[in-house]
This record gives structure tokens, sequence and C-alpha cells, in this order.
């Protein structure tokens, strides 16, 4: 069926095309509303997962030891890279959809009007002969009738005998006039009824229907342009699931990796306190008349020389006590228990030696901008770098004052800690006290079973700090004593250089590689090797560590 036999509905066929384009338009409106959709909502989803990434700051670094804390961050960055796939829907839709019907749409106008213009100018032209040939068919029948009367009155007054030769005479000229008019004029009309009927027939043959056949045309370039759209619109949703069902993926393999029994460890050894458990409480014998004594392994907060109501002796057993230190606490971590003191002090030791890294980083960079100040003073003074070298150089001083002042602690505290076997090189436990009297100085009466130290004025060690980080180095020689070589877990790089002049360690180069054997127990030693000959300790703030993902218990310390 052909657009040819609507040829009496032009204006029909012009109403129906002004709404295919009313429809194309609404369709891309429809489009452009999806992708804001798409948009706004990988936008929310965005902010979701940007809301609840961990912050920078203590508490969150202690959750991320946590797998289920690891696992809810792989769960916000697949869910960042789902939002990703819906932002590239709605890009795929404005490239592929809204430009093309949107550049389509001016381009239809564009057509359809040059159409419907020849249409009407046809259209205008054909009515333009038929008006013709109406008058001129007019004046031949006028003319046709005033022959025919001129012949009449020249009949009349040829045969009237008292009319003068001279009229008659004028009368038969009037009437050869009349019929060479009447004769014209059909001449004319002959003409203009040839030519009326070929435009006519070109009208109806060949141009309408050309133009209508351009009309029909157009249509159903439109429509399957709509067809190629919707199309379109589904297959950019499909082209995304495969990286959506990544992302979903990701976030299953994240809920699996979860480990209830690892993440228990971790509190075990994120609160272990390192205090041994109290003692049996000695029988006190009131019906002797000697002196009030009180157990070693008491945990009564009696001290010599005062006496307490025995109605109130009684005190809370140490697992139940509550720690009333609240806030930072002191300086060096006294308020800590030992373990916990012991961590925390080497974590400000490693913030310490990272300030001084990036000081002495500056410090070498003024230097050599100050020698090229001094070779090519017309770049700058080289004065003016002095101030901010002894700046540089007092800062320095006074982290490597700090680093001593914390190595000192963290020195004492490892002398009051228990040896670490050959096996284990951390224990828990702390080894009992066998003395029967306590001196103000000892361990005993400096770790409270509250969390806390608490020191006498004077029974407080003072301790000589060692620059050198290895001042703090346990004793591995017994370590090394009748072991089997061991495997290797993964590899190590050196970031900063350390000598190892202890017995037990081993010296490191900047940049050197080495293979890991043995992993840091929580001391902050990591076991070495360079060959199968040289193998030691360093210190595990010293090397960026990748352990084999097959090692038991792997993790990377950076």
């Amino acid at each position: 069926m052909s657009f040819l036999s609507l040829q009496d509905q032009f204006d029909n066929l012009e109403k129906h095309t002004q709404w295919g384009i009313e429809f194309v338009e609404k369709y891309t409106k429809f489009v452009k509303e999806r992708s804001e959709i798409e948009t706004n909502y990988a936008k929310q989803i965005r902010n979701l997962s940007k809301k609840y990434q961990p912050k920078k700051n203590s508490r969150e670094e202690e959750e991320s030891k946590y797998t289920f804390c690891r696992a809810f961050l792989m769960t916000l960055n697949e869910l960042n890279d789902y939002a990703g796939q819906h932002e590239v829907i709605a890009e795929n839709l404005t490239s592929q959809i809204i430009t093309e019907l949107t550049r389509y749409l001016q381009d239809l106008k564009t057509e359809r009007k040059s159409h419907f213009h020849d249409g009407r100018k046809a259209q205008q032209h054909i009515e333009s002969s038929w008006k013709q040939l109406e008058a001129s068919k007019r004046r031949f029948e006028r003319d046709c009738k005033e022959a025919d009367r001129a012949q009449q009155y020249f009949e009349k007054m040829d045969a009237d005998i008292n009319v003068t030769k001279a009229d008659v005479e004028k009368a038969r000229q009037q009437a050869q006039m009349r019929h060479q008019m009447a004769s014209d004029s059909k001449s004319d009309y002959s003409s203009y009824l040839q030519k009326f009927n070929q435009e006519q027939n070109d009208h109806y043959y060949t141009i309408i229907p050309n133009i209508f056949q351009k009309l029909q045309d157009m249509e159903e370039k439109r429509i399957e342009r709509l067809g190629v759209c919707m199309k379109t619109f589904s297959e950019v949703d499909r082209q995304v699931l495969p990286i959506v069902g990544q992302c979903l993926d990701g976030m299953t393999k994240a809920a699996e990796s979860i480990e209830p029994k690892t993440d228990s460890k971790q509190v075990v050894e994120s609160y272990k306190s390192g205090f041994e458990p109290p003692g049996d409480v000695e029988f006190e014998d009131y019906g002797q008349a000697m002196k009030r004594t009180v157990s070693e392994n008491s945990l009564s907060n009696a001290r010599e020389g005062k006496e307490k109501p025995t109605s109130k002796s009684k005190g809370k057993l140490w697992p139940f006590i509550k720690n009333k230190n609240k806030g930072s606490g002191p300086e060096d971590f006294s308020h800590l228990p030992p373990e916990q003191r012991r961590k925390k002090l080497q974590g400000k030791i490693d913030e310490l030696n990272k300030d001084i890294q990036k000081e002495m980083d500056q410090r070498d960079a003024l230097t050599k901008m100050k020698d090229v100040y001094v070779k090519n003073p017309q770049m700058g003074d080289p004065a003016s770098v002095d101030p901010r070298l002894s700046e540089i150089s007092q800062n320095i001083e006074k982290l490597q004052s700090e680093v001593q002042k914390f190595e000192g602690w963290l020195a004492e505290v490892e002398e009051r800690m228990p040896s670490k076997s050959d096996t284990h090189r951390r224990s828990g436990f702390y080894e009992t006290q066998n003395s029967t009297t306590v001196s103000n100085n000892c361990a005993q009466d400096r770790e409270s079973p509250d969390g806390s130290y608490t020191e006498e004025q004077n029974s407080e060690i003072q301790v000589k700090a060692n620059p050198n980080p290895t001042s703090t180095t346990p004793e591995f020689d017994d370590e090394f004593d009748d072991e089997e070589t061991l495997p290797t877990i993964g590899t190590c790089k050196a970031l900063y250089p350390f000598e190892g002049h202890n017995e037990g360690t081993i010296a490191v180069a900047e940049g050197e590689l080495l293979y890991v054997i043995e992993e840091d127990k929580g001391d902050g030693w990591t076991r070495v090797r360079r060959n199968e000959d040289e193998e030691g300790y360093v210190p595990t703030s010293y090397i960026e560590v990748l352990l084999e993902t097959n090692a038991k218990g792997a993790m990377t310390y950076i």
C-alpha cells in the first residue's frame, strides 16, 4: 500500500507526519529523563560509598585489622565501581540516542517542510492553470455570444430597406470582427485546455506521486530510526551487565573472605595486657601476735605501713577492675599494660623516624639548592637558604631527642617483659615473682592490675637511650642454634639502611631485596635471608614485606 492512494488526503497526511515528529521528540525526552535518573542514582551511590569510607584516624586504622571491616571496605569499593557503570549507561544513552535523535529531528523537520512545500507549490500551480482555463473558457463563451448578437444585428440591418448602405456595411464589419474574436478565443481556450490537461496529468501522475513517495520514505525512515534507538536503549544496559556482575562477584568474594576466628584472635592481640593471673592468696593468721603481711602475688592495693579496715580490704579480682585512665594518657603510655605499651612505644618510634627521614630529605634538597646558588649566583642568594636549613637541623635534633626518649621507655618495657622462647618469640604471660620481699623499684610494684603503672618518685628507673635503633635489639643468637633451614615465605625491600651490629641481626642496604623466612611475631623484628649462608633479623619498620598468600598468617607490613 502506497501513499499515492492518499492524494486527496494531503492535509491529513501533513498532520500525521507532524504527529510523527512530535512522537520522536517525546521519545527523546523520555530517554533524556532516563539518563538523568541514571546519573542521579550513580551520584547517590557514589556519595553513599564515600560517606561510609573509613576516615583517616586511629580508630579506623584499628578497625582495618579485622576481616569483616576489610570486607565492608571492599564492598564499598565495588559499590563505587557499580555506580560507575550507571554513569556509563547515562553517557551511552546521551551519546548514542539523545544526541543522534536531536540531530535527526532537525533533518526530519527540514525534509518534511521541503516535501510539503513542493506539494503546495504543485497544488497552487495546477489551481492557477485551472483558473486560466476557466477564464479562457468564459472569454470564448462571451465572444461567441457577442459574435452571434453581431451577426443577428447585421442580418437585421441588411433586411431593413430603410437603413443606409453605410450602416449595413458597418454592421457587417462589426459582425466579422466579433466572429474573429470568437475564433481567437476558441483557439486560446483550446490551447489552455490542452495545456491544463497535460499539467493535470503531470500533477496527478508524476509530481504528486513523487512527493508522496518521498513522504512515505521519510516516514518509514523515521519509524526505522525509532526502532534502532529502542534496541540501543536495551543494549546500553546489556553492555554493562558483565562488569556489574563482576562488581557483585567482588562483593560476594568480600563477604566470603570474612574469617571469624581470625578476627577473634585479632581482638586478643589488640587487648592482651600481658599481666600474669594473680597467685593464691596466702592465709593470714590473726591468731598470732604478728604484723599482718600481704602476699606478694596478692592484688590488694595496701602498701607497707598502711592498714585499711578489714571490712574494706577486699577488692575486685584484676580481670574485672575497670581502667580509670581515660583520654590520651601520659606521654610514655604508662597507663597501658606492658604488651600494649610496647606496641604503642614502637609505633611512636616508627612515626618519629619517618618524620626524621622527611626532614632529612628536605635538608638534602635545600643543600643541593644552596650548592646550585653558590655555583650560579644569578639564580639566587645562597644565604637565603641558611635560615631554613638551621630550622630543619633543629627539628631533626628535637625529633632525635624524642626518639631517644621513647627508645629508653621501650627498653625499660622490654627489660620487664619475659624472655621469648625459641618457638614462640612473644608470650602473653609474665613470669611469677618468686621473691617474698618486693623492692620499690621492681616491675611488680609498677604494674597494677588495672592496666597502669604506679611508680614511686625514688624508684623511677633512668634508662639512657641510644639513638641507634639497634640498641633495643633482642639477642637472637640462641634462636639460630640447632635450627633447620626455614623455608621462604615471602620477599621484602629495605626502606632504610640497617647496620646490624648486634649478634643475630643482619646488615642491609637501602633498596636491597631479601627473602623473608619468619614474619614479625609482634616484637618489631622480621627474620630475613640474603643467601643460603646469610640470614638474621632486621627491624620490621625498616622494610616493606610482601608475604606469599599461601603462607600461614601472611600479611603485608609497611
